[in-house]
């Protein structure tokens, strides 16, 4: 489940910063009525039906905080819970319990959210051959917990950041002068870079899919924002020479009928902007 940008440095790095924007200079209501040694109990309560995310950043969160932590999981990341389902019990210092439950909820209740929407999404095109891929479209210093959530929802994540793929959108095409123009300017800025990246354009209309195919090298043509018999269309004229990605108004509702048109795959950045959190609480066992 651990995408190859998760790793123990990127997210004890995450945690740091989360943790300090939380507490500040110090926890004062737990630190005001909370016993320093004490030992306590907590369970995580489901109160939704959905797929469970982040309960390895939870795990992490509450180490953080106490390095003895007892972890008691019922449910892995990837599960289907429902209303009343146990995902996990931790003893651990009272004092770690409560400074560590809204940082551990926020990343859990907006992953699984996430999650939830993602597999929903995947099991509506099960039977074509069209992928599901989250956007770019996510939050400023959440984006990894965000794409790990699509993962885990079984979506498949897009680029990263603007570092490891090069993507030709329509204001990077209008302001290179032309569709042709700017694959040229990325292919010559690959060979005097040495850089290898995969080539995606952002076509309009039909006139621009076939630019992006006389050009040569394109690896993606996304098809931004057409109909499904216009995505036909270009499906049939691109004749797998490459990969084809459908974007843009692309909901629950007419997903099925996009992948159906016979594209690779389809982005959908309400995976990650637009959302129900999945509802759950960490309550005191006494």
């Amino acid at each position: 489940m651990r995408p190859d940008y998760i790793n123990k440095q990127s997210l004890e790095k995450f945690i740091e910063g989360a943790l300090h924007e939380d507490i500040g200079e110090g926890d004062h209501t737990t630190l005001a009525v909370i016993p320093e040694n004490l030992q306590s109990k907590a369970q995580l309560i489901i109160k939704g039906e959905g797929i469970l995310a982040g309960m390895e950043v939870a795990k992490m969160i509450f180490q953080t905080l106490d390095k003895d932590l007892i972890w008691e999981s019922n449910k892995k990341d990837g599960d289907r819970v429902w209303i009343g389902d146990v995902a996990f019990v931790i003893t651990a210092k009272a004092r770690a319990i409560l400074t560590g439950e809204r940082l551990a909820l926020n990343c859990m209740q907006r992953m699984s959210g996430i999650a939830t929407k993602t597999q929903h999404l995947v099991n509506q095109l099960r039977g074509t051959k069209s992928t599901i891929l989250d956007t770019r479209k996510t939050t400023p210093n959440f984006r990894m917990m965000e794409k790990w959530a699509v993962a885990i929802g079984e979506g498949e994540n897009h680029r990263y950041g603007l570092y490891d793929m090069i993507l030709l959108k329509d204001n990077h095409i209008d302001y290179a002068g032309g569709l042709i123009k700017a694959v040229n300017q990325v292919k010559q800025y690959l060979k005097e870079s040495g850089k290898k990246l995969m080539i995606e354009v952002e076509t309009r209309t039909m006139d621009e899919v076939k630019e992006a195919l006389s050009v040569g090298g394109v690896d993606v043509i996304m098809l931004d924002n057409m109909i499904p018999s216009e995505m036909r269309e270009a499906v049939q004229l691109i004749n797998k020479k490459c990969k084809v990605e459908a974007s843009g108004g692309i909901s629950e509702l007419n997903v099925r009928e996009v992948a159906e048109s016979g594209v690779d795959y389809v982005s959908i950045g309400a995976l990650t902007h637009s959302y129900n959190s999945l509802d759950m609480s960490l309550k005191a066992i006494s």
